[in-house]
């Protein structure tokens, strides 16, 4: 889809400037494998404070879900916001998909960082990522704090609340990475306590162009 101005590209650029401005820098680790991971690291790393390490949840990259937070965090802790693979400038070859996967490649980014522990706050899928890293390294993960993260949720809580049911791997696919605005408006219905009640298409392309299938959007241009 052509256009001549990006609301969510401008948007982007935004808060990548607010992540400079409040003291991070981009940076990007190649782990080997076909595996690159993206992470917003403090410019200058203080030993004398602890290292809190952010993970975002599915459906964007870290700078839109974290944004607001990282000046509130910055004076006690070291911060570090890393791009899950597949999300952001994060990726890889490989054929793994699980939570256990992503938390061992964050591990492997704060190892080439040469920090030795952490707390961890992970938010929706990244709670699941922060809680597998606290499972498989116990000595290096301190605190940890999930946001809107069901990772105890049983089959049986779902009887008390009002859930969206799927019954195949295509039919989540197609909530959770939408490919048109009717669908992206369903994706906000199901996962927001009050939805935004204006929601235009032309915004909505944009940002499935921008920010879920940004490579597609690159090779038409």
């Amino acid at each position: 889809m052509t256009r001549c101005f990006s609301f969510v590209a401008a948007q982007d650029s935004y808060y990548r400037y607010c992540f400079k401005r409040a003291g991070l820098k981009s940076s990007t680790t190649n782990l080997g494998d076909g595996t690159i991971m993206h992470c917003w690291i403090p410019k200058m790393h203080n030993p004398s404070i602890p290292t809190l390490l952010l993970i975002h949840g599915f459906g964007a990259n870290a700078m839109w879900q974290f944004n607001g937070l990282i000046p509130h965090f910055m004076s006690t802790f070291n911060v570090y916001v890393p791009d899950l693979l597949f999300f952001g400038e994060s990726y890889t070859t490989r054929a793994e998909r699980s939570e256990s996967f992503q938390a061992q490649c964050v591990m492997s980014l704060m190892e080439a960082q040469n920090v030795a522990k952490m707390d961890v706050f992970g938010l929706s899928y990244g709670g699941f990522v922060a809680y597998s890293m606290a499972a498989q390294f116990k000595g290096r993960v301190g605190r940890v704090a999930l946001g809107c993260a069901g990772v105890c949720f049983e089959e049986k809580d779902a009887g008390s609340m009002e859930v969206c049911k799927v019954t195949t791997a295509e039919e989540a696919v197609s909530i959770l990475l939408p490919q048109t605005p009717e669908k992206a408006r369903e994706m906000v219905r199901l996962s927001f306590y009050k939805p935004p009640p204006s929601m235009p298409s032309c915004f909505l392309w944009d940002f499935i162009e921008t920010v879920f299938f940004p490579q597609k959007n690159q090779e038409g241009e």
